[in-house]
């Protein structure tokens, strides 16, 4: 199949309707947009539509509070051990809820009273919060990785729905529509304790790790499967809530892309990557798309297996910044830390001008650039190791 012929055939998704096993999958991901709908009042995208500002206007559902308070939680990364498997999610996932419990002011020790500080309405927390980062094998990642729904993800659900909160985290995760891959996914909770939104990692950053690639699938590296499954609107999704317009992504250094969300209708967007330039992106982000973004990293990790304590943690720490590129609050240290801002999202609203971007003028070089790395890369075979990844990158850019 030529090149030309491949774009055609992408293109013709757009009007073509689901069919089958791909119509049956739409339960996932793609019926996340009419459960959204259905609880939001969000019109679900027609068959191929994507969603758009449309000249300064994006679709959003009405808010129910004019001001929200926003936490940003600077974790460290402590990684499950897998040969003690039990012992450290639990070890984990009791850090990441006492983490919850001080952001929302009401620890333990004050017998789960607020007796300082204000409610949050969104917490927001980094890539791997609870499952921590290591060289897994597939093997490995398999049995780390959370089913969603399942457990894991309940309990961090009952947390929201005791606060009356959002909560966005990152996860790897395992969906029953995608056997053997494991998916780096951004996950928002929402105040009855449910899935809000599943965003998917859109795509990782590939030949800069040396011999090595990552082998969490994103979007890109499945993407023609994923538009016949789920529409060409899930590939960057925005979650449309009564505290505003959320995106999540844990894509690092993606100018590019964070525009487009913006021009989605994103209001609210926070950047999770763990080991990147939170702060510096999320600022640069901010004042370029118009929109409030939370960049948040982890803290110093010691005692996270095969890594120094501060790997990761030269990012200029914690943010969240404004659409003028204001840092409304930011962490004064790489330690664990949590902070908070209010944001006047009714305001912003009303008041918001989407970025207008010229796409007359650069749409002919977006169509006739020819990137190194196609998408689809996951769509065979599937890499075991981070080194056949990286073979399969050398392979991918013609090296040997």
């Amino acid at each position: 199949m030529t090149k030309k012929t491949r774009q055609i055939d992408r293109r013709s998704l757009l009007t073509g309707a689901l069919t089958g096993a791909a119509a049956a999958s739409m339960a996932t991901l793609a019926g996340q947009a009419e459960a959204q709908s259905a609880t939001t009042g969000a019109r679900a995208p027609r068959d191929g539509e994507v969603k758009a500002a449309q000249r300064g206007k994006y679709e959003t559902v009405p808010l129910k509070q004019d001001f929200i308070n926003v936490a940003a939680i600077q974790s460290r990364l402590l990684s499950i051990d897998t040969r003690d498997k039990t012992r450290t999610l639990k070890r984990n996932m009791d850090r990441a809820l006492r983490l919850i419990d001080l952001a929302q002011n009401s620890p333990e020790e004050w017998g789960g009273e607020r007796r300082w500080g204000s409610k949050v309405d969104l917490i927001c927390m980094h890539e791997f919060p609870i499952q921590g980062f290591q060289p897994w094998t597939r093997k490995e990642l398999t049995q780390i990785a959370f089913e969603l729904p399942g457990p894991e993800v309940a309990t961090i659900g009952e947390r929201a729905k005791r606060y009356g909160c959002y909560i966005a985290f990152g996860c790897y995760a395992k969906l029953k529509d995608w056997p053997d891959h494991v998916i780096n996914m951004s996950v928002l909770v929402g105040p009855d304790g449910g899935i809000v939104d599943m965003q998917w990692k859109a795509r990782n950053i590939l030949g800069l790790f040396g011999d090595q690639a990552l082998i969490g699938t994103t979007v890109y590296d499945v993407l023609d499967r994923y538009v016949e499954m789920y529409g060409w609107d899930r590939t960057l999704p925005v979650a449309r809530t009564d505290i505003g317009n959320i995106c999540m992504t844990a894509v690092g250094a993606e100018p590019t892309l964070y525009t487009c969300l913006g021009l989605k209708g994103a209001e609210i967007l926070v950047l999770s990557v763990t080991g990147g330039s939170n702060a510096e992106s999320a600022i640069n982000t901010a004042r370029a798309n118009r929109l409030y973004t939370v960049g948040v990293g982890n803290a110093v990790s010691p005692d996270n297996i095969g890594f120094p304590e501060a790997s990761g943690t030269e990012d200029g720490g914690t943010v969240i910044v404004d659409p003028r590129g204001t840092t409304l609050a930011k962490t004064d240290n790489h330690h664990e830390d949590i902070i908070t801002a209010r944001i006047p999202i009714a305001d912003f609203r009303k008041t918001r001008r989407v970025q207008e971007l010229p796409k007359a003028l650069l749409l002919s070089v977006l169509q006739a650039y020819d990137p190194v790395f196609q998408p689809n890369a996951f769509a065979g075979a599937l890499p075991a190791t981070y080194k056949e990844a990286g073979e399969l990158v050398r392979k991918r850019m013609g090296m040997k």
